[in-house]
């Protein structure tokens, strides 16, 4: 008997039927993305939201032959989660391989950071995919990864070098990340490893910069709930002001967008901290299209504020939020060389 059929609610996931279009999304992701083997166990989690999506990446599992167990989240606890079910917590300790398809909820932060953790301690491949939606799936996870971890792998050769990137758009952001080399670049390509759990769809290089300052006319989207919220920001961006690393002033005609950030940002004594300095290296992305998980991953230059994932860069201060910002549209140079322009690359992978 497989793990995935001793739970009751198993089998209605295994035969809830899914449009076939999602196929080559969910494929992506367990045969190229986590390269799924038939003796490792995976442990799936998902939502009444994303069951239909959770259903196309079960029957590539089930195809393979690799024993799974699935969780819906509503089986367990009240949304949003307070915390980690105990459930889960304990699936994961026996799990090689993990995957999360789940719509983000207000304040729901702190139970992925618990999952995180046991990924992290355990070196389960974890592919992370909050927020995933149809669109991404057709879009996003249909993206040669192998192709875009080519990119990455050049792009990581040369800022691991770099002391400073400068970033500047049409919208008018210019600014200016100084790097800490004891910080650790990391890329997250789509190819996951064990030393890096990673969002799918993959595209990005990150580390936590030792000193962000300019401003960051957000024209794109802005991360966690507040993206399900706000979505594409091109009619209304915000535009912030970063000083010595941190968020000094924030301004939008949404101002329902303004006062939202500003509060995130302010939650605890890092949460306006320049956390993570990311470059995009999806190229088969075309534009921003109003979705976090996917949009983070478009070429160009993202930040986020709050928690710097100091377990993968090595930085030593922590926050209990996390909150990316994306624009369009990036001219950048590592040092003194353009590497893009107008959110084109300039080099060959």
């Amino acid at each position: 008997m497989r793990v995935s059929e001793d739970r009751e609610n198993i089998p209605t996931l295994k035969s809830l039927s899914f449009d076939p279009e999602l196929t080559p999304g969910a494929r992506n992701a367990v045969s190229v993305c986590l390269r799924v083997q038939p003796h490792e166990k995976v442990t799936v989690i998902t939502d009444e939201a994303t069951a239909e999506i959770a259903a196309s990446i079960v029957h590539e599992l089930e195809r393979i032959g690799a024993p799974y167990r699935a969780w819906l989240v509503e089986d367990l606890a009240p949304r949003p989660l307070a915390d980690l079910p105990q459930e889960i917590a304990q699936d994961l300790e026996t799990s090689q391989v993990s995957i999360f398809a789940v719509q983000a909820q207000t304040n729901e932060l702190r139970s992925r950071m618990q999952m995180t953790d046991i990924v992290n301690r355990r070196r389960i491949r974890h592919a992370h995919m909050v927020n995933i939606n149809r669109q991404i799936m057709l879009e996003g996870m249909r993206a040669d990864f192998l192709k875009v971890d080519r990119i990455s792998t050049k792009v990581i050769e040369m800022v691991r070098r770099a002391k400073h990137i400068r970033a500047k758009t049409p919208a008018g952001t210019d600014l200016t990340a100084e790097l800490n080399p004891a910080y650790r670049w990391i890329k997250t390509s789509g190819i996951i490893s064990p030393d890096k759990w990673g969002n799918l769809p993959g595209g990005e290089v990150f580390t936590t910069p030792g000193e962000v300052n300019g401003a960051f006319v957000i024209d794109g989207v802005v991360g966690d709930w507040l993206c399900a919220k706000f979505g594409d920001l091109r009619e209304h961006p915000l535009t912030i002001t970063i000083k010595g690393n941190r968020v000094t002033e924030a301004s939008s005609d949404n101002r329902e967008l303004q006062e939202a950030f500003w509060r995130y940002t302010h939650t605890d004594e890092n949460s306006d901290r320049v956390g993570e300095f990311a470059i995009g290296t999806n190229i088969e992305l075309k534009d921003v299209v109003g979705q976090i998980l996917q949009d983070e991953k478009y070429p160009g230059v993202h930040i986020a504020f709050g928690n710097p994932y100091g377990a993968h860069t090595g930085a030593q201060w922590y926050s209990s939020t996390h909150i990316d910002v994306v624009g369009r549209k990036f001219d950048i140079w590592v040092d003194e060389e353009q590497i893009m322009r107008a959110g084109k690359f300039l080099i060959e992978a």
